[in-house]
């Protein structure tokens, strides 16, 4: 198998393995390759529904230059990319709000920090982990506190830690867990954002433009529900529920239905829709469990 750098010791097989969530007689080959590196071996697993990619990491410096950002922006377009962005921060401070206000935050693999600079007007603090160095420098000129790693904050610990599709990324995502409940205080919260593998344009319908868009070599892991309350389970969390989110509305289905391209929601066919139908459509799929997301919360 290819790989850009070497992985950690262990795999993400050994860990899906471990949570109960594939193995070598039940998984099979999924694709040859993502839509970034080819070949590299995808795999999906027959019983769980995980899909999966072992023994490949992109390395750590792809983070710190922010290069893969730029390349996803070629693929979306600038401005739309913006406006994705700003509706997922409405979304997760909608979300959140009740467990932030009041509270300290930390954002691990915050990004430009769009959820940080909403949500300290609710929160006592907030602050953020963030490979990518000009992210962090342009947090520092907006007040607010960004560090490349655990270490960097000393003795801290939080009452809240938000982690929005970063976990799938993580070639040790146990280590990571495990690490953010020591930053956690007593009862303190995690929040967990990732894609799910069950998204109806692959489950459902099985649409192959669309596979062939989001299996990405970042993307290490896609979670089913069970698999990621197991590894929450594994890294010593409690009181987990777990919700099913749709990101992106029935238009941005259609369009790819009909022409194989992405739509977001800002293509000619969002016209088609009314805040009722956005509902109704995300709460249909939630029942079939095709969301495109999984958001997860969970106690220390």
């Amino acid at each position: 198998m290819t790989g850009a750098s070497t992985p950690p010791s262990g795999s993400i097989f050994d860990l899906l393995c471990r949570l109960g969530m594939t193995s070598a007689e039940t998984r099979e080959v999924y694709a040859h390759r993502t839509r970034d590196v080819d070949p590299l071996t995808v795999y999906r697993d027959t019983v769980s529904g995980v899909i999966y990619i072992d023994g490949f990491y992109v390395g750590d410096d792809q983070y710190q230059e922010g290069q893969y950002r730029k390349a996803q922006q070629s693929v979306i377009g600038a401005g739309a990319a913006d406006f994705e962005d700003l509706r997922d921060t409405e979304r997760r401070l909608a979300a959140c709000k009740r467990y932030i206000a009041g509270k300290s935050v930390l954002d691990f693999g915050c990004g430009r920090g769009s959820f940080l600079l909403a949500a300290r007007h609710l929160a006592s603090s907030v602050a953020g982990i963030e490979l990518q160095q000009d992210y962090r420098d342009l947090l520092a000129a907006d007040g607010v506190s960004a560090h490349a790693g655990f270490e960097q904050l000393g003795s801290s610990v939080f009452d809240v830690i938000t982690l929005f599709h970063v976990l799938e990324h993580l070639p040790d995502p146990e280590a990571i867990l495990k690490q953010t409940a020591d930053r956690l205080s007593g009862g303190g919260l995690l929040v967990v954002e990732v894609p799910h593998a069950r998204d109806f344009l692959l489950s459902g319908v099985d649409c192959e433009a669309f596979r062939n868009f989001t299996l990405w070599s970042q993307h290490l892991v896609l979670h089913t529900r069970e698999s990621l309350k197991r590894l929450l389970q594994l890294a010593g969390y409690r009181d987990i529920v777990i919700e099913g989110v749709q990101r992106y509305p029935l238009s941005n289905h259609l369009k790819w239905l009909a022409e194989g391209k992405p739509g977001g929601h800002r293509s000619q066919l969002s016209g088609l829709e009314s805040d009722a139908l956005v509902e109704a459509y995300a709460a249909s799929l939630a029942r079939m469990d095709a969301t495109d997301t999984l958001f997860a919360y969970a106690r220390k």
